[in-house]
């Protein structure tokens, strides 16, 4: 079974098509939520109706950079510490892992910590440094539609549309 998300990019199934495709299929149904298209879909599902027809199109794609909050020196230095701490830790019980001395010695593990440290504060300073106050925030980036539609091959179209139909009058009343 394969599982995936909106964006996920996991296995090929089987008949999907390796390139960039637009897709094919009569529309049955249109959602202004991504989620509203998954719930008609999972409907179709069980409803044994054969989804392997079905494709979600996201339609007037949408870049939305969601601003987390300003950055400042003592943020990107604290932060580029914390981040070369990490792998400096995970760098250090790496090597007292194979340290060929009896028993656990904690100097691999002190010293990659302390390296760690010391090049995450370095390069997270070079990295801010050279935005030249250009970019002082941090954000988050998604990729949305402005609408999603649910499209079927011709062949169950209309036993999918009557399926919807009736999840739109269950919801509704």
């Amino acid at each position: 079974m394969i599982v995936t998300g909106p964006l996920s990019s996991g296995r090929q199934a089987p008949g999907l098509p390796r390139l960039p495709t637009p897709p094919t299929g009569w529309p049955i149904g249109s959602y202004d939520k991504y989620e509203e298209a998954q719930r008609a879909v999972d409907y179709l599902a069980d409803n044994n109706f054969t989804v392997q027809d079905v494709t979600i199109v996201g339609v007037d794609l949408m870049l939305v950079e969601r601003v987390i909050g300003r950055l400042s020196w003592g943020k990107v230095l604290g932060t580029g510490a914390l981040s070369g701490a990490w792998f400096g830790l995970f760098v250090g019980l790496l090597l007292s892992m194979f340290n060929s001395s009896d028993g656990m010695s904690y100097a691999p593990i002190l010293v990659g910590l302390v390296a760690g440290v010391f090049f995450g504060v370095i390069f997270a300073a070079l990295s801010y440094a050279s935005s030249k106050g250009r970019r002082d925030f941090s954000s988050s980036s998604q990729l949305v539609a402005g609408r999603y539609d649910v499209l079927c091959q011709p062949r169950n179209a209309e036993k999918g549309r009557e399926l919807l139909a009736k999840l739109a009058m269950g919801t509704s009343g």
